[in-house]
C-alpha cells in the first residue's frame, strides 16, 4: 500500500538565488533525463525501461553524486539517483551559501544502509586496517560526492575529527572514477578510498586492491532528486487547485515505472542475478550474496523526514555542514507519517 504524501514548501525566490542557469523548458520536454550510477543498485531501472515503458533518457554517472549535482544544476539532467549523503550535504552547502541548488529530493530508491568497502593498495603492506589510516590521504571521486563525505563520518567514528579546524579530516585527493581510484592506491596518489563492497570485491578477488574495512552509512543510502521545474509550486496544495497533484505529471510518470521496475526485480530475482552477472561485470555469486542484502522502496515517492533529519544530523557532527539548516527545503515530496 502507498502511503500518503504531501508536498514540502519550496523556498521564497526572493531569498534564494540560483547556482547557475536552468532550464525553464523541462516541462515540455518528452523525455525526461535521469542519471544514475551504472552499479547492481540500477537494476530496476533497466527492467523499467525493458518491461514498463520508461522512456526516459538513462544517462550513466560512474564518477557518481558529485557529478550528478553539477549536472543538475547545469541542466544536463533533470532526475538524478545517487547517494543520500551526496544530495544532502549539497543542498546543506548551498543552503549555507544562501544559494538555490537548483533540486529537491522527491523519493526513496532504496531503503536500506550501504556498506562502504575501503581499500588499499595490494601491496601496501603498512596499511592493514582502520587504525592505520590516521592522517593519511583520501582518494575520493568528487568534493562532495559520497565518497569525501564518508570520509568525515569515518573519522567521526574513530575521533579523528578537529572541531577547531576548517580542514579535512584527511588529506584529500580527487580522482573522478573508480578506475583511478584504484590505480591511485596502487601507485601512491592515494593512501584509500571507499566504494561499494560489492563493487569493490572483484577487485579483492584479483587481487588488484587489498579490502582494510568497512563503514555503513547510518541512513538508507539511495534516494531521487528532481529540478525544481518538475515540483508543482507549493500554494497548490490549497485554494481551487487542492486536487493537483504535487509532482508535475512526467515526474510523477517516471516514479511510477520505478515502482513497477522494482517490483519487476523483486518478483524476477534470477533475471535480476542473469542482468547483473552478464551486463554489469559482477559474478553470478556476488549478485546473489547482493539480493540478500538490499531492500528497494515499495514506493520510491516521497522521503521520510525523519531520515533526512538524521542524516543531517550526523553530517553536522562530523562535520560536513554547519548548524542552522531549514530541512524543510530540502524536501520536494515528503512520505507522511503512517497512519496520517
Amino acid at each position: 500500500m502507498f502511503r500518503t504524501l504531501r508536498l514540502a514548501p519550496l523556498p521564497s525566490t526572493s531569498t534564494s538565488r540560483p547556482i547557475r542557469g536552468f532550464s525553464t523548458n523541462i516541462a515540455a520536454m518528452t523525455h525526461l533525463r535521469i542519471g544514475f550510477v551504472p552499479e547492481h543498485f540500477s537494476t530496476p531501472l533497466e527492467f523499467a525501461k525493458k518491461h514498463y515503458g520508461l522512456d526516459s533518457k538513462l544517462l550513466p554517472f560512474p564518477s557518481g553524486t558529485g557529478h550528478m549535482v553539477t549536472a543538475l544544476q547545469s541542466g544536463e539532467i533533470d532526475i538524478g539517483i545517487g547517494l543520500t549523503e551526496g544530495w544532502i550535504a549539497a543542498l546543506g552547502k548551498a543552503q549555507a551559501a544562501k544559494e538555490d541548488a537548483g533540486f529537491r529530493v522527491v523519493g526513496t530508491y532504496v531503503e536500506t544502509p550501504l556498506c562502504w568497502a575501503i581499500s588499499t593498495g595490494a601491496r601496501r603492506t603498512e596499511l592493514n586496517g582502520v587504525k592505520d589510516l590516521k592522517g593519511k590521504k583520501v582518494g575520493v571521486s568528487r568534493i562532495g560526492s559520497g565518497s569525501y563525505v564518508m570520509s568525515f563520518v569515518l573519522a567521526d567514528q574513530q575521533g579523528w575529527l578537529d572541531p577547531s579546524s576548517t580542514s579535512p579530516p584527511f588529506p584529500v585527493e580527487p580522482l573522478n572514477t573508480f578506475a583511478n581510484l584504484r590505480d591511485g592506491v596502487n601507485h601512491g596518489t592515494a593512501d584509500f578510498f571507499m566504494w561499494e563492497h560489492f563493487t569493490s570485491k572483484r577487485y579483492y578477488d584479483r587481487d588488484e586492491i587489498k579490502r582494510i574495512g568497512e563503514i555503513y552509512t547510518p541512513w538508507s543510502s539511495w534516494k531521487i532528486v528532481a529540478v525544481n521545474s518538475l515540483l508543482n509550486p507549493a500554494n497548490w496544495s490549497s485554494g481551487p487547485n487542492a486536487s493537483r497533484p504535487a509532482l508535475k505529471e512526467e515526474l510523477e510518470d517516471v516514479l511510477q515505472k520505478i515502482n513497477k521496475g522494482i517490483e519487476h526485480f523483486e518478483e524476477n530475482q534470477e533475471e535480476a542475478v542473469r542482468y547483473i552477472s552478464t551486463k554489469l561485470d559482477y559474478s553470478e555469486e556476488d549478485a546473489r550474496e547482493w539480493l540478500k542484502t538490499v531492500g528497494f522502496a515499495n514506493d520510491v515517492r516521497g522521503v521520510d523526514r525523519e531520515v533526512l533529519a538524521k542524516t543531517v544530523g550526523i553530517l553536522q557532527k562530523a562535520g560536513v555542514l554547519g548548524d542552522g539548516l531549514d530541512q524543510t527545503v530540502m524536501i520536494g515530496l515528503e512520505r507522511a507519517s503512517p497512519g496520517t
